[in-house]
């Protein structure tokens, strides 16, 4: 992973682990890389990050489509959906502060909510694009 996509993550949990609105809905603990069995839910996930470059003919620069998944264990979609909401506000052209790169813009592309057979946890799946030069 390159250093402006660690930077980029470090931003965004640091935005969404200091909001209080979104430490309401999902605890202290709420926000974290994996969901583990066992731990405080609803939570929010770093599920994935892919990254690729994004370079002009002038300026270095990377792609980075980010995706986040909401888990509750709710009876409904409602906690889900207004859990994404909030984060989906607060990332949506954040200003994130980026030290060794400059955030060109954070955009959410899509939100899918759907009820897992297994498990039957309800679940939102964000995605968002980050460029970064």
């Amino acid at each position: 992973m390159s250093a402006a996509a660690n930077e980029l993550l470090r931003a965004i949990h640091a935005t969404l682990t200091e909001d209080e609105s979104l430490t309401a809905l999902v605890g202290v603990d709420g926000i974290r890389d994996r969901l583990v069995t066992g731990r405080h839910l609803p939570c929010v996930i770093v599920a994935e990050l892919v990254t690729t470059d994004y370079s002009t003919a002038t300026e270095p620069g990377e792609q980075h489509v980010l995706t986040l998944q909401v888990w509750s264990d709710a009876s409904g979609q409602k906690q889900v959906q207004q859990i994404a909401s909030v984060v989906g506000s607060l990332l949506q052209d954040a200003r994130l502060p980026l030290e060794t790169v400059s955030l060109v813009n954070l955009r959410h592309l899509d939100t899918k909510t759907r009820r897992e057979a297994k498990t039957r946890l309800f679940s939102a799946e964000m995605r968002f694009r980050a460029v970064t030069e």
